[in-house]
């Protein structure tokens, strides 16, 4: 598939040994490699459970918080970038955590490869960058494409969780999710941050500085 317009750019970026040695160590058990097979996902995780994919977890922090607050479900976490690849190893490491998972790989190409139709029950893309600049506006994650793509991906009532602290974006976000046909908005405009998003530090100093965050959450439409 060509791919000429990216959401991310792959920096260098500094590396800890901790990380390092989790990635080094620790990518081969709980990292998936990129296919253009789709993947059999309770074969993956062993298990028939939910499955919650999330684009996107920078550091990791808020993945294996939610991780090992729900047993029950089982994540799949994409992410580009070392650091916080290793990162997020090192906390399922520490946490013992065996319901996740990783890619590390271009977000678009593993939706449009590796996952099977009607295979995920929930989407979190949790602040992803907002390219403030408008002529950057092209390289947002979220486009209505990727939103269809979603849908495609999702079960019936499946949810997908989009928050943001750019209010532009957020404006636009909650656009293309309510002009998408196959989805509902479970609250009227913005949601309420649900109790399964943990609030993280960088959020809280936010807040305190007077900061918004938007929480949008939409379902699938259950079609009879």
């Amino acid at each position: 598939m060509q791919r000429t317009i990216r959401s991310f750019v792959l920096r260098q970026g500094r590396i800890s040994n901790a990380q390092r040695r989790a990635y080094e160590t620790l990518l081969t058990q709980y990292g998936i490699p990129y296919s253009e097979n789709a993947l059999a996902l309770n074969q993956v995780f062993g298990r028939n459970a939910p499955k919650i994919l999330e684009i996107g977890f920078g550091m990791g922090g808020t993945t294996a918080t939610i991780a090992h607050r729900h047993p029950e479900n089982d994540y799949l976490g994409i992410e580009v970038h070392t650091p916080g690849v290793g990162s997020l190893l090192n906390q399922i490491e520490q946490l013992g955590l065996t319901n996740l998972r990783i890619i590390q790989h271009d977000a678009v190409e593993v939706l449009h490869d590796m996952l099977p139709i009607d295979s995920l029950d929930g989407v979190h893309i949790y602040f992803p960058d907002p390219w403030p600049k408008a002529r950057h506006h092209k390289r947002r994650l979220v486009q209505p494409q990727l939103i269809a793509r979603l849908c495609e991906l999702l079960k019936s009532n499946g949810y997908v969780h989009i928050a943001t602290d750019w209010e532009d974006y957020a404006e636009y976000i909650l656009q293309v999710l309510t002009q998408e046909p196959q989805l509902i908005n479970i609250a009227s405009g913005y949601a309420p941050r649900p109790d399964y998003r943990p609030m993280t530090k960088f959020e809280q100093r936010g807040i305190e500085l007077g900061h918004d965050v938007w929480d949008m959450i939409f379902r699938k439409k259950v079609f009879v």
